[in-house]
């Protein structure tokens, strides 16, 4: 992203030259020697940050808080206070600033919390437009299918996102349980207030618990100034814990005790801290089974098992693969400007038949590759990733086909065994149509166009080195 721009304002020249280095690595930095100069900034340009004193001459940091809060609300402000003014800090926390820093504090001290300042101005803009940009015209929210299983889906996490309850999300990864998370947010009475989604496999066992609930300065080596956990981040909003059965025991406990005491610690301190945040967790793994195998504590399953909602997978809802597939062409079609409008039949055939082992994050990937590869206005089954055209290996299931009218449902069958058959003949005869053909007993010409209608190639069959195929 851009440098972030920051106005720092104190009525002390060698405070303002040193955070003005220090800050000027990072960020677009200006400086205003009062309270006065500072608004006449604020007025006159946008600002990512605002780092103030409390106490200048004219208009004093608080004054400074107030104008941002009214005249630019998206601007984050943190304060710079003497010892005695501690309480007005806190109370300007209440108001809206960001963060405090008391004086005298460590100059990279100021650079961290300018930076996550920055951060969270930056975080606040992407929610912003993903509320925009997200429109409800296939299913709920940004989440896509007309299926029965979904539209079941879309009831509950309505329900859950009318009540400020725990919600445990569960299903194959690509399932959209981070789409479901963010719909549930911004459905609710918290959308106003920030999304904070981790995963927490990807965090470092040893990280775990500083990045959840932070740190005290000096906590553990490398800890160079204090800095807020992700509970903390997200107060007054949602926290995603996605992947929570990664999370480790030790951290299972602490975890547990925040959201039974609905407060946290910060390593190295020993103080509550209070924190208003809604939990939505995540998980591809089967808790009970895990519980029972002693990986994941009882207790903690239990508290977040207050409101389960499972996501299902692709191949459980085949009739949304077209959908699917028709919103992701649109929105990748657009993105890398190609001129393709739509799927020709069997194109569509091949993608309802794959199984898609990683659900709609696969099939997406698959279609932007079609896209990029596609010569003409329709994607073909020639455009689509080899292993979706190799022989399916089970056919369409029956609860597939019942959901279909009688004759889509005889038509898709036989396409599937027809294409079936077909890759099974030409790879028994490396490609060669000639020799195919006479076993098919069926002219050369005509298994050509079958090959051409199910979207297969003899070259794909031929042995690397092997006789030119005819």
């Amino acid at each position: 992203m851009d440098r972030p721009r920051v106005l720092v304002a104190d009525d002390k020249e060698n405070m303002l030259r040193l955070l003005e280095r220090v800050l000027g690595e990072t960020c677009d930095v200006s400086v205003a020697a009062d309270g006065d100069r500072a608004l006449a900034l604020l007025a006159a340009q946008s600002f990512d940050v605002v780092l103030t004193d409390i106490r200048m001459p004219g208009a004093d940091g608080m004054e400074v808080l107030r104008r941002v809060r009214h005249e630019s609300p998206s601007t984050e402000v943190v304060l710079m206070t003497a010892h005695g003014t501690v309480q007005s800090a806190v109370e300007a926390m209440k108001q809206g600033a960001y963060d405090y820093l008391e004086k005298p504090f460590d100059p990279e001290a100021a650079a961290l919390a300018v930076s996550r300042a920055a951060e969270r101005k930056a975080l606040r803009e992407q929610a912003e437009r993903l509320r925009r940009e997200l429109q409800d015209v296939y299913g709920f929210h940004s989440l896509v299918g007309r299926s029965p299983a979904m539209r079941q889906v879309y009831a509950l996490l309505e329900r859950a996102s009318t009540m400020d309850i725990t919600v445990l999300l569960s299903g194959e990864s690509g399932t959209g349980k981070e789409l479901a998370a963010k719909a549930i947010h911004y459905r609710g009475a918290r959308r106003d207030g920030p999304f904070v989604a981790v995963n927490a496999g990807a965090l470092p066992a040893e990280l775990v618990e500083s990045e959840l609930f932070g740190h005290a300065r000096g906590a553990f080596t490398g800890a160079a100034g204090a800095r807020r956990g992700l509970f903390e981040e997200a107060s007054g909003g949602t926290l995603m814990l996605d992947e929570i059965g990664e999370l480790p025991l030790a951290v299972q406990v602490k975890l547990n005790r925040a959201l039974q005491e609905r407060e946290i610690r910060r390593v190295g301190e020993n103080v509550p801290v209070r924190v208003d945040v809604r939990i939505v967790a995540a998980t591809h793994r089967d808790l009970k089974a895990e519980v029972a195998a002693g990986r994941f504590r009882e207790d903690l399953y239990y508290r977040l098992n207050v409101f389960p909602v499972r996501m299902p997978a692709l191949r459980e809802r085949r009739e949304d693969v077209p959908l699917l597939a028709v919103h992701f062409l649109a929105r990748h079609a657009k993105a890398h400007g190609r001129a393709v409008e739509g799927f020709d039949p069997e194109a569509l055939r091949v993608l309802v038949s794959h199984d898609w082992p990683g659900n709609v994050r696969e099939l997406e990937n698959a279609v932007e590759r079609a896209v990029a590869v596609a010569d003409g206005e329709l994607v073909r089954p020639a455009d689509l990733p080899e292993e979706l055209r190799s022989p399916p290996r089970r056919l369409v299931p029956t609860e597939m086909l019942v959901k279909l009218p009688y004759r889509e449902a005889v038509d898709m069958a036989r396409d599937t065994v027809s294409r079936e058959y077909l890759a099974v003949l030409m790879r028994e005869f490396g490609g060669n149509v000639t020799r195919a053909a006479e076993r098919a007993g069926v002219e050369r010409e005509s298994l050509h166009r079958l090959l051409k209608r199910y979207g297969l190639r003899s070259d794909d069959f031929k042995a690397p080195g092997g006789e030119p195929q005819m």
